[in-house]
């Protein structure tokens, strides 16, 4: 490059030319005018001069900062990917030769002082050695470890710990009083002062570094050590150390059994019983063998064992109230009820009676219908729903068999119902039948009103029969008590018209309501199955309005209504509460008393049933398997009972479940009675060849035989 002037130097580098020429001057450049000129090497010689003098200071950093990220990728071993980053931060800060000049001096006095006080220490420590060859730790009453002298073993316990200390200080001691010794003069005591903290600082660092390496290297004992003699004793290195612990610190058991309140359901299983009393499986399965009960951890017991396996382990037992499928169900509907606007309802009246009283025929009067002629034998066989219309007000009616086989009918009938009109006539007076009754509407706590019919006859003796119903505790309103006592004819007609306003001013007082706008909810009253038309339920609504269409379950039967009827046949497409209905659709015949549901969910209603079908099929087996045993012990006492095996088909639910009930009574020690099949409608040819195959008696009631069959 050409040679410059000063003048144009300072014009490139934006300075003045006097600032400038002062600055050559300083780095000894001969320059002291404008007009010379500049050679390059001068340029070099001034730039290194500007470089290491003024401006080294903002040109080179004093402190570097290096930071650095790694991103790794971990594989679990559920196929998932896991990123891993990795920051490491690192400063370096640039010090100064006088900086760096001090430190090396520091570094080389430290050394001479630290192996002073290594020599010194070794001295001492020999010393200690020839003066205890073999150091004993205290007898800890189970065992203690014993160490033979070896030139690379130390004493054992807390002694060597407390011996390094000492020999420390006295170390530090004796390199004060050395330096204090060397008289110095007055100018140098500040030197001696620096001396002596570095000393300080020295052993600091020495103690510190031997807390550390004891620290890591320290061992436990808690004196449970068994005694070593001979060859087997243990040699210790020389950085260890024993740190004896006393045993009257260390955790230890309680003492008093925890006793849990154990809630046990209707069953469990064996782990689940282990895991509610904090318990190890194989403890339960042993308390089950003594039982003499043999299971594994995934068996089901009952809750009767569960009791007696949580009392003999100490425990308390507790019965727990399973929430079954139903429960949720019936609370479903009860918030339902309560949450609907309620709206007066008509009462729903079971007519009851002894058989042959005339209940019927007083219901024909009412109706103006003939239905006792329809009859077999002109005796009610089964329940029946009647809405009536009256100058009154609406009732329905239930009518119930008085027949003694009948009992589970006349109580599902007073179950469901609002009132009781109890039907006596005159001339027979107070009947079997008829305290039965009494004591169906006591237990379900339902009002009475008494009807003393064929008051038409001669010889008729109402005060009779009043005083036998007393003697019952059926009071009438005239001796002081609350029952409408009604004479009525059935054949004449007389006293109707009291007995319905009896009966309506009875549900005035009840205050009758239900809830219309909800789901619907009820009862089956009856059920059979009809040649054309299938599964025929009759139906009475309690809460809600039935509408065709609706997907129900009763019992175990599912079905989406198809049609409904009332009770003259007519077709209709809604049952109000009290309202009686004859509906089709039902997959089954559902028993009579069944409640019924209106779901809107069919999926859930099928479970429902499922779930119910289940149950009656594990009682069904219960019952079976307790016939076997009956039947087991009457082989075993040599006495060989006849079995009579029967097959019975009826016309209605109700009549097979009356005739199952009477027919099993029959049983005796010498006779059997075996119900091979039973079911609802004709006798058809399977019936005839499965009572062929069993050698059974077919029985059928009010039923026919198909032509095949016969």
């Amino acid at each position: 490059m050409a040679q410059v002037t000063v003048t144009e130097l300072a014009k490139t580098v934006g300075a003045s030319i006097e600032r400038l020429l002062t600055q050559m001057k300083e780095a000894g450049l001969p320059h002291v005018s404008a007009d010379e000129e500049v050679s390059d090497d001068e340029k070099q010689t001034l730039l290194a001069y500007l470089k290491g003098g003024l401006g080294s200071k903002s040109l080179e950093p004093r402190k570097i900062t290096l930071k650095r990220k790694t991103i790794s990728t971990l594989k679990s071993a559920n196929r998932k990917t896991v990123n891993i980053e990795v920051r490491k931060k690192r400063t370096y800060v640039k010090r100064s030769e006088e900086e760096l000049r001090a430190q090396a001096e520091l570094e080389n006095e430290n050394k001479t002082r630290a192996s002073s006080i290594t020599e010194s220490r070794d001295s001492e420590m020999g010393e200690t050695d020839q003066s205890s060859p073999v150091t004993k730790p205290e007898d800890s009453g189970t065992g203690a470890i014993k160490t033979a002298p070896k030139t690379d073993v130390t004493a054992v316990v807390a002694d060597d710990l407390s011996v390094t200390k000492e020999n420390q200080r006295k170390a530090i001691k004796k390199s004060k009083f050395s330096i204090s010794e060397n008289s110095e003069p007055l100018h140098e005591r500040s030197k001696k002062s620096k001396v002596d903290d570095d000393e300080d600082i020295l052993a600091k660092k020495a103690k510190r570094v031997l807390n550390k390496s004891s620290k890591k290297k320290a061992v436990l004992d808690f004196g449970e050590a068994e005694e070593i003699t001979g060859d087997e004793k243990t040699s210790l290195v020389t950085s260890a150390r024993v740190l004896k612990l006393d045993n009257k610190h260390v955790f230890q058991k309680p003492v008093d059994k925890k006793i849990i309140d154990v809630a046990i359901p209707g069953e469990i299983s064996v782990a689940d019983l282990s895991q509610k009393m904090s318990v190890k499986s194989a403890v339960v399965v042993k308390e089950l063998m003594k039982l003499g009960v043999m299971a594994t951890i995934n068996e089901m017991i009952d809750q009767e064992t569960a009791f007696l396996v949580v009392e003999e382990l100490g425990h308390r037992p507790f019965v727990k109230e399973d929430k079954t499928v139903e429960d949720e169900l019936n609370e479903h509907f009860d918030t339902l009820q309560s949450s609907g606007e309620l709206i007066p309802r008509a009462p729903v009246v079971t007519i009851m009676g002894h058989v042959d009283h005339g209940k019927t025929s007083l219901l024909d009067k009412v109706k103006k219908t003939q239905i006792a002629a329809g009859e077999a034998g002109g005796i009610t066989q089964h329940i029946g729903a009647y809405h009536v219309e009256t100058k009154f007000g609406a009732i329905t009616f239930l009518d119930t068999p008085g027949h003694a086989a009948f009992t589970a009918m006349r109580a599902r009938g007073a179950s469901v119902t609002d009132i009781v009109i109890l039907v006596v006539a005159g001339d027979d007076g107070v009947m079997p039948q008829t305290e039965e009754a009494i004591q169906h509407a006591k237990a379900a706590d339902v009002p009475i009103i008494v009807a003393i019919n064929k008051m038409d006859k001669e010889g008729v003796d109402p005060e009779r029969v009043t005083n036998e119903l007393v003697a019952n505790e059926v009071i009438p309103e005239e001796y002081g008590g609350d029952v409408q006592f009604v004479r009525v004819s059935a054949e004449t007609g007389d006293g109707l018209d009291q007995l319905m306003e009896a009966v309506l001013l009875q549900a005035e007082l009840l205050e009758l309501k239900a809830a219309f706008e909800i789901p619907s909810r009820g009862i089956i009253v009856e059920a059979r199955v009809d040649k054309g038309r299938g599964v025929v339920a009759t139906a009475l609504v309690q809460h809600g309005t039935l509408k065709k269409g609706d997907f129900i379950v009763a019992g175990e039967s599912v079905g989406k209504i198809r049609a409904m009827t009332n009770e003259k046949n007519m077709p209709i497409s809604s049952a109000a509460p009290s309202i009686p209905a004859e509906i089709l659709g039902l997959d089954e015949v559902p028993n009579a008393g069944d409640e019924f549901f209106v779901i809107t969910d069919e999926k859930r209603a099928k479970e429902l049933a499922n779930i119910r079908a289940e149950k009656s099929r594990e009682e069904r087996v219960a019952r079976q398997q307790a016939a076997k045993l009956e039947t087991l012990l009457f082989d075993m006492d040599g006495n060989k009972a006849s079995k009579l095996n029967l097959i019975i088909k009826t016309d209605v639910r109700g009549s097979l479940e009356a005739i199952n009930g009477a027919i099993t009574d029959f049983s005796n020690d010498e006779v059997m009675v075996n119900i091979v099949s039973s079911g609802i409608g004709g006798i058809s040819d399977s019936d005839i060849n499965l009572a062929l195959t069993t050698q059974a008696i077919i029985i059928g009631f009010n039923v026919r035989a198909s032509s095949s069959a016969k």
